[in-house]
Formats: C-alpha cells, sequence, structure tokens
C-alpha cells in the first residue's frame, strides 16, 4: 500500500511539475510586440566613397541585410540540406530529426549532433541561449508561433540575414563579401557549401581561422546535398575539385583612410548617436577618393621612410609624424586624409586637431592683404637693409634668402624674404592683415609683428582650405567630409549645404596665385618639378625655428594639397630641415598621381584685366609704382 501511494505521489509531482514548467514556457513567451521585432536587427552603417563604391563600414555586427531574391539558390540548398532538409513541409519542429539527432548522439557517445529547426534556430535568438528544458521548450514553442506568423520564404530570409558565419560577419551578405568578395547572388556552389558548413561552430570553422575545418566541412555539406539530390552527380565533383579563394571584400578599404572613417565616425555620433550609427544601417556618401586616399598614403610612407635615413640617433625614441590633406578647392570636398605616420599607433589627427606654426607658409595672406590695399606683383619694396617700425617696434628680421635693398612683391615671395613680408605687413598695417586673414577663416591669431612670419598656430585642414581660396576666385569653401546620410528607407538625414565665402577679390587671387606658381616653378617650392610633378600649380613652403616644422601647401585649379612633417613633441626634424627639401617631395609624389588625369590648364583670368597690359608688365614693361596694379583693376585702399 505505501509503495502504491509513494508512486501514485511520484506521478502526480511528476505531472505537476511538467504543468509548470509547461505554464512558465508559455507565460515567458515572446509577445505580439516581440514577433514583430523579430525582424529588426542591427545593421552596419555603409560609408561610400566620392564614385558612388563601398569604402567602410562602421558597426555593432556586421551585417548587411538582403532580400532572399538576392541570394543566390545554391547557398539556399546547402543551407537547407545541412540545417533543416524538411524545412519546408514541418510546421517549425522536426520530430525525425530529434529522434535521428538523439540516436546519432548516443552511437556517438557524445552530442554530435543537434535537432533545432531553421525556425527554432531563428526562435532561439529571441528567446535565449541557456542550456535548459524550459528555455528548449520556450524555443519550440517560440518556434510554431513564428510559422504561424510568417512564411517560409520569410522566415528564411530572416534566418540568412540574422545568422552568425564567424569572424565577425552576420548574413549571407557580409559573410559573402567578407570571405569572397562578392555578393550573396554570385556565390558558387563551392562557396555556398563552405558557408553553410560554418554554421555548426562559425568560431572554429571559419576559413580565416582554420582553412582545414572550413574545407572538411565544405565536403560534409556537399554531400548532403548530392544524398538528398539537391545537386547531381556531376556537380558535386565540380565543386570537390574547385579551389574557393579567400577574399575580403567587405573590409579590404580598411587599410586605407583610417583617419578619414574615423573622423567621419565621430562626426556621425555627435549628430546621431552611437546606437543608430553602429546598429542602423545608415548610408553614409562621403567626400573621399580611394585612389587619391591610396597615393597620399602612399607619398607619405615613402617619404617619412626617406627622411627617416638622415635623422640623427636621438631622434628614433620618438616617431617622425607626417600629415596629408588634399580638397577640392571649389568645394571644400576632402579627397584624401593622412592624419598620422600610423593610425593604430596613434589615431590622433594632426591634419585636423593638431594647432601649429606654418612659418613662411602663411605669408601668402599677408601678401594677398596687400594686394588688397593696392600692391602689385611688380610694386618694388625698397630699403630691406633697415629695420621696419612697426607700433613702437623696430624690427630688422633675418633673412637667409636675401639681402638685397629692394625686392618686387613676386620675387620677395618666390624666395620666401622674411624681410620683404615684413616690410608689406607695416606698410598695409597689422589690423588690416589680421582683418584679411580673419576672412580666410582663421581665428585666434596673436596681434603681433612676427604673424607675417607665421608665428600664429593653424591647423593643416584651416590653412590649406584657405590657400583654395588662390584657386577659386577668392572664395573659401570649408573642407567638409560627408555629403548626404540616409537611413535604411532611403530616408535623407543630412545633406552638406555650407556656401563658399568671399576670402579677397577675385582680382587678389588670381595675382596671389600667379605668384605662387613662381614659387613652384624656380622658387622654394622647385624641388616639386625634380620629383616629376609637371602641372602648372602654385604653393608655398614654410619652416619654422630650428626646423621643428615643415610645410608645403599648394594648389592647381582643381586640387588643394597641404603636408606637414614634425614631431609631436616639438623638435629639430633634422640639420637644416628646410620645407622644400622634407614637405615638398611628400607633396610632390602625392600630386603626381592625384592630377595625372587632370588636364593642364591653369587658373582662368578674371573678367576685367587687360590682358595686354598685364602681359606688358608680367613680362617686365611698364610701370612698377606702388599702387599701380590697383589703378588697373580698380580697387584698393
Amino acid at each position: 500500500m505505501a509503495a502504491l501511494l509513494a508512486l501514485c505521489l511520484g506521478t502526480w509531482t511528476g505531472i505537476g511539475l511538467s504543468a509548470w514548467y509547461a505554464y512558465a514556457a508559455v507565460r515567458d513567451l515572446p509577445d505580439q510586440t516581440a514577433l514583430g521585432a523579430v525582424g529588426s536587427m542591427a545593421r552596419a552603417t555603409t560609408i561610400i566613397d566620392v564614385k558612388g563604391r563601398h569604402a567602410f563600414t562602421i558597426f555593432q555586427e556586421q551585417r548587411l541585410p538582403v532580400p532572399l531574391a538576392r541570394v543566390s539558390p545554391n547557398l539556399v540548398r546547402a543551407i537547407i540540406a545541412i540545417e533543416d532538409q524538411r524545412f519546408y513541409t514541418h510546421g517549425g519542429l522536426d520530430p525525425f530529426r530529434v529522434v535521428g539527432a538523439a540516436v546519432n548522439n548516443v552511437i556517438a557517445f557524445r552530442a554530435e549532433q543537434g535537432g533545432s529547426t531553421i525556425t527554432q534556430q531563428l526562435a532561439r535568438q529571441s528567446v535565449g541561449r541557456e542550456k535548459t528544458l524550459r528555455r528548449k521548450l520556450k524555443e519550440m514553442l517560440f518556434a510554431m508561433q513564428l510559422e504561424r506568423h510568417f512564411t517560409k520564404q520569410e522566415i528564411l530570409e530572416l534566418y540568412l540575414n540574422k545568422v552568425y558565419f564567424g569572424d565577425g560577419l552576420y548574413g549571407v551578405e557580409a559573410a559573402s563579401r567578407g570571405f569572397f568578395g562578392k555578393r550573396a547572388s554570385e556565390l558558387s556552389l563551392a562557396e555556398a557549401a563552405l558557408l553553410a558548413g560554418l554554421l555548426k561552430a562559425p568560431s572554429a570553422y571559419a576559413p580565416t581561422v582554420n582553412p582545414g575545418k572550413a574545407e572538411s566541412r565544405q565536403a560534409v555539406v556537399l554531400r548532403a546535398m548530392l544524398d538528398n539530390k539537391a545537386i547531381s552527380r556531376a556537380e558535386y565533383e565540380d565543386a570537390m575539385r574547385m579551389r574557393v579563394e579567400i577574399h575580403d571584400g567587405l573590409r579590404a578599404g580598411d587599410p586605407h583612410g583610417r583617419y578619414f572613417k574615423e573622423e567621419v565616425r565621430q562626426q556621425l555620433v555627435q549628430q546621431f548617436g552611437w546606437e543608430r550609427v553602429s546598429e542602423g544601417g545608415l548610408q553614409v556618401y562621403t567626400t573621399i577618393d580611394l585612389e587619391m586616399q591610396q597615393a597620399a598614403e602612399a607619398a607619405v610612407d615613402t617619404s617619412l621612410i626617406e627622411i627617416d635615413k638622415t635623422l640623427r640617433a636621438e631622434s628614433a625614441a620618438e616617431p617622425l609624424q607626417a600629415a596629408l590633406i588634399a580638397i577640392d578647392p571649389a568645394s571644400g570636398a576632402v579627397r584624401a586624409l593622412v592624419g598620422g605616420r600610423q593610425f593604430d599607433r596613434s589615431p590622433y589627427n594632426r591634419a585636423t586637431q593638431a594647432r601649429r606654426q606654418p612659418g613662411s607658409a602663411f605669408k601668402p595672406f599677408v601678401y594677398a592683404a596687400a594686394v588688397e590695399a593696392g600692391f602689385g606683383p611688380d610694386d618694388t619694396l625698397d630699403g630691406l637693409d633697415q629695420p621696419v617700425q612697426l607700433a613702437d617696434t623696430s624690427w630688422t628680421p633675418d633673412d637667409e634668402h636675401s639681402y638685397e635693398g629692394e625686392l618686387t612683391l613676386r620675387e620677395g615671395l618666390r624666395i620666401s624674404s622674411n624681410r620683404a613680408a615684413v616690410r608689406l605687413l607695416g606698410e598695409v598695417g597689422l589690423r588690416r592683415t589680421l582683418q584679411v586673414a580673419y576672412g580666410f577663416g582663421f581665428e585666434d591669431l596673436p596681434s603681433v609683428p612676427s604673424i607675417a612670419l607665421g608665428s600664429g598656430e593653424v591647423t593643416l585642414a584651416g590653412i590649406t582650405s584657405a590657400y583654395g581660396a588662390f584657386a577659386n576666385g577668392g572664395f573659401v569653401s570649408p573642407p567638409f567630409l560627408v555629403r548626404r546620410v540616409v537611413d535604411r528607407d532611403g530616408r535623407l538625414l543630412f545633406e552638406a549645404r555650407e556656401r563658399p565665402r568671399r576670402a579677397i577679390q577675385p582680382v587678389t587671387a588670381y595675382l596671389v596665385a600667379d605668384m605662387l606658381k613662381g614659387v613652384v616653378d624656380t622658387g622654394t617650392g622647385a624641388a616639386a618639378r625634380r620629383y616629376g610633378f609637371t602641372r602648372p600649380a602654385g604653393g608655398k613652403t614654410g619652416t619654422t625655428n630650428d626646423y621643428h616644422d615643415a610645410w608645403f601647401v599648394g594648389f592647381t585649379p582643381a586640387i588643394v594639397t597641404g603636408v606637414w612633417v614634425g614631431f609631436d613633441r616639438p623638435h629639430s626634424i633634422t640639420r637644416a630641415g628646410y620645407a622644400s627639401e622634407v614637405a615638398v617631395p611628400m607633396w610632390a609624389r602625392f600630386m603626381t598621381r592625384a592630377t595625372r588625369n587632370d588636364a593642364a590648364n591653369w587658373i582662368a583670368r578674371p573678367r576685367g584685366i587687360d590682358d595686354e597690359r598685364l602681359d606688358t608688365i608680367a613680362e617686365g614693361g611698364g610701370e612698377k609704382r606702388r599702387g599701380f596694379w590697383g589703378r588697373i583693376f580698380s580697387f584698393g585702399r
């Protein structure tokens, strides 16, 4: 009698526990809101270059959702053959698969096969992955709910876009591009079988991690497809013979443009927040030109290697740094950006963040103020060997380039005469010169005479943008990296709309550009010609005290590029480390490649200039009194 009571008690206890488990599982099932959210998933933000090509991605999960129609039938057949052969006939659960998996596990003396269907695997992403009976029951019940709520095609599409393939790649499109460099719609049978084989253990079987295991698993998938008549014997044998090439076409761009990408990421996060940027699937259309970016990085790398050979031993403790930025002067679009020697070691962007003294690279803005005040390129500055009276100070600056008592403006800028620049500042006035400089976008400049020699601090991006005015009729176009941003549904979220602002008159811009052209042809920037750069261009070198910084900013009608070389903690780059030897070669290497498809044109002469009289003066004839150019062009003091 006692045994009977115990049996009854045990039976009812078992029934009660089972009922409680079932109730708990049903009670905790995801509701209708969760059912509708099954299709939601983190999507990578795609960064697109100026020519419409994929450049980078920003992601928490590397995923690029695609519709089922854009997935290769080879992959669909492979995944169904290895993961869920009765997918199209079951209602979310496959009893045959569960029993078969259990028998195989017993034979193998270990848990070798699972019994989960594709629908159950999809459900698992909503109910969790803990290994408990209660969780498994919830997974099975939710899988049946999914089958009632979605069609088979919808379930398959969701699964293919959400499943993990290893190496940080989620979904078939990201996996196809990340492993093979092609779209999911283009996968061959051999490639499809390899991808399908990864699902059992993505982290262990990824071909980038363990190629041998990936190939072994690929063979298992192809055999399953053959056994289930998903492919013919001939297709099976062809796929087994085919060698699959691994090529990362999704992240291959990341070795280039890391500083550009980080600058874009920071701007996006500031405007939209990290969650939306990393998971929202934004499409970000940027200004980067990938060929120019690669040319910029190659120029910086080659030049730094050459300069390193000349460095003294005490400099070896700290790496020499460099930065380069290339901008379309008409729009302000940044085409290439290098913020330092190596992003992984130092993500600090020296092109946009570092403020350094530009030295003589600032002189063109002093000359621009003078031309605005009525001076012309061939006006003569005399008494250069005499002290200049500025406010309460009498100053005769050092001048390594010339000890002549008089120079024209053109010659003074060509040879980078310090005394000519300071004399011009005295003639035009410090206040008026600073007002013109502010128009170019320079802020916080010190109101001191040494500003003529570049004692104020600027960023490379700022001064390069300002030089763009000489190529753009006097207009400064603020630099920008993002053209527009749209969300995953194609709605416009942002569009760059900043307009160029006038800094100087068109005639001033043309005349200063013409003087800067002489710098590149026969002046301190002439090394550009020795390095093979042949296009018409203007530019200016800048070397700071004790050779702490070397600059060169130069332009053609189509692009303005600035380079900087120096140490983060300022000290001499090298003995006699003039910008003409340190910075100009880097600029020339980049510009030779960046402009190779451009026409050899120069800046168009502004309307209203008397061409015949201009040519006469440029050739050395005619009047050269101070203010002569101002009278010709009806602008001035």
